[in-house]
């Protein structure tokens, strides 16, 4: 494996990369950055609205823009967007410049995570389970073959996944 002073979590929306990562970074004393909070706070508005007005697609461009930016920079702790990893120049950023962590978690989970949080769009939808299901369909492919390490993180407790993902990455770096 490579050496890597990054680590990356991917991994469907309500897998936990964001409590993940925090936990991480605060124990590497690294700092975190969220993706998709990093475009808000560039863009100065909430995703739902870059999806309302600019659709997916304008979205997907802000955030391989920002995952490049992001990217460069060493020592950090990162939690993508749920579909970071749709684009292939985006899973060669995060390969090429970290240690890439697959959150995996069931479906039910994920809904269970998910079912209040009206901050996603891609569940703005009649049927958030089917839509869920055919977005694991369609991304855990990619999200496992992107990953150095895949932890299911429906069945652990955050700090237990944390613990486990830093045994994973220390025994890699050395």
């Amino acid at each position: 494996m490579k050496q890597s002073e990054n680590i990356y979590l991917v991994g469907l929306m309500g897998a936990g990369k964001t409590t993940i990562g925090r936990q991480l970074a605060r124990l590497l004393k690294l700092p975190f950055y969220d993706s998709d909070k990093a475009i808000e706070e560039r863009t100065g508005v909430d995703i739902p609205t870059i999806f309302e007005f600019e659709g997916e697609e304008g979205f997907r461009n802000r955030e391989q823009k920002m995952l490049a930016q992001l990217t460069e920079l060493k020592g950090i702790v990162m939690a993508t967007g749920g579909g970071a990893i749709l684009r292939e120049d985006n899973r060669k950023l995060l390969m090429e410049n970290g240690f890439v962590v697959y959150l995996h978690c069931d479906v039910d989970r994920l809904l269970e995570r998910t079912r209040r949080d009206s901050q996603r769009p891609l569940l703005n939808t009649e049927d958030p389970r089917e839509r869920l299901e055919t977005l694991f369909a369609q991304r855990q492919p990619l999200y496992a073959a992107s990953a150095d390490f895949t932890i299911d993180t429906g069945v652990m407790q955050s700090k237990d996944v944390v613990t486990h993902i830093l045994d994973i990455y220390h025994a890699t770096q050395n």
